[in-house]
């Protein structure tokens, strides 16, 4: 029992001699047992307090992080109406305002009006906010438009392109001289379209400006004449229905047997194949029902020339639809500079085929390989 003074106080542990060694050198002293539990309630405390700091620095910065969450969560809200409400602000501002228009496209006797009216409506637009439903609207009146596109130019500059329906025929009511332009589609584009090249149709009622055609042999007509080559569509005077289906008269009175719309490309390009052939000339009619086996028929008595040059005459075929020019001294020399044999104004004004159905010519292949092999291959 420990007598001393350090001893009664109760720390004599903590100022005990370190107790002696014993003779043998080398030998490690081991810790007692207590020392043990107490170093590993050391480490135990100590990671705890670790643990600890660590876990409230990631609560602080998880709160920090949350903070600034927060914080631009409240800015957007608050930015967005405001960003809103500049951006509508200023697309309808006199920043942006439409101050130069362009206006492309317009054709005809119209054409100053449809530009007056497309200039006053872009004038109360702006370059942020151009209505092309308020541009078409404003040439509603004039169904030769069929649309308008428009691109604006930044900050006040507006173009315009008028896209039109050009006219492929004049229909005119049964008994009557008045006519109208008539577009491909069937929309009855008016009085100011018409022109002396245009085709004639025959409609059994008189037709309105604005107003579209149901009739389906009409329609069918129509569809023919818009698909035409330019060179060949001025050249058609009258279009009609026959026993051989849909009936064309060329200028010089040169019949063109379509019997449908269908195909019409490549019965187009087919009867500008046989047109291109020398041997075609002095033909009544050209049938090109079948566009890959064209036939020209011939007035009774007379036949294709006999041609010089086989080789040459398929060269003009094969050369496409070519120029105006040749288009229509081949309808003249086909036509023979007038009327052909067996062919006469019908009733009506319409052109008819005498004894069309019991004694029409037959038809000499003039194109029987050689029109036909001309033809371009697209076109089937």
């Amino acid at each position: 029992m420990d007598r001393s003074l350090a001893g009664r106080l109760g720390i004599g542990g903590l100022i005990r001699q370190p107790a002696r060694t014993s003779g043998r050198k080398g030998r490690p002293r081991t810790a007692k047992p207590s020392q043990r539990g107490f170093d590993r309630a050391l480490a135990w405390v100590a990671a705890l307090i670790s643990g600890a700091v660590r876990v409230l620095g990631d609560g602080r910065s998880l709160i920090g992080r949350r903070r600034r969450l927060r914080i631009a969560a409240v800015v957007l809200i608050v930015a967005t109406p405001l960003l809103a409400g500049g951006w509508f602000w200023l697309r309808g501002s006199s920043l942006v305002a439409v101050k130069s228009v362009r206006v492309s496209g317009a054709h005809g006797s119209d054409a100053h009006a449809i530009d007056a009216a497309l200039k006053s409506a872009a004038l109360r637009m702006t370059t942020l906010n151009v209505h092309n439903g308020g541009l078409r609207a404003a040439v509603a009146g004039y169904p030769e438009i069929r649309d308008v596109q428009a691109k604006a130019s930044f900050p006040h500059g507006l173009s315009i392109r008028v896209i039109e329906q050009p006219p492929v025929a004049a229909l005119s009511a049964a008994g009557t001289k008045i006519a109208v332009a008539v577009a491909a589609d069937g929309v009855v584009l008016g009085s100011a379209q018409l022109s002396g090249s245009l085709p004639t149709l025959t409609a059994a009622t008189a037709l309105s400006p604005g107003q579209r055609i149901r009739n389906a042999a009409l329609l069918g007509a129509l569809g023919l004449l818009g698909a035409a080559p330019p060179p060949l569509a001025k050249q058609v005077e009258r279009a009609y229905g026959s026993s051989k289906g849909l009936t064309l008269v060329m200028r010089g009175g040169l019949l063109a047997y379509f019997g449908d719309s269908q195909r019409a490309h490549a019965k187009w390009q087919s009867l500008a194949a046989v047109l291109a052939d020398k041997s075609s000339a002095g033909a009544s009619y050209v049938d090109v029902r079948l566009p890959e086996r064209p036939a020209a028929g011939f007035p009774a008595g007379s036949g294709p020339p006999a041609s010089t040059s086989g080789e040459a005459g398929a060269s003009t075929a094969a050369s496409g639809i070519g120029s105006t020019e040749a288009i229509t001294r081949h309808l003249s020399e086909a036509a023979g500079n007038g009327e052909p044999t067996g062919v006469q104004p019908g009733p009506s004004g319409e052109v008819e085929s005498k004894e069309e159905s019991a004694s029409e010519p037959e038809a000499s292949s003039t194109s029987s390989e050689e029109a036909a092999s001309a033809a371009p291959e697209g076109g089937k």
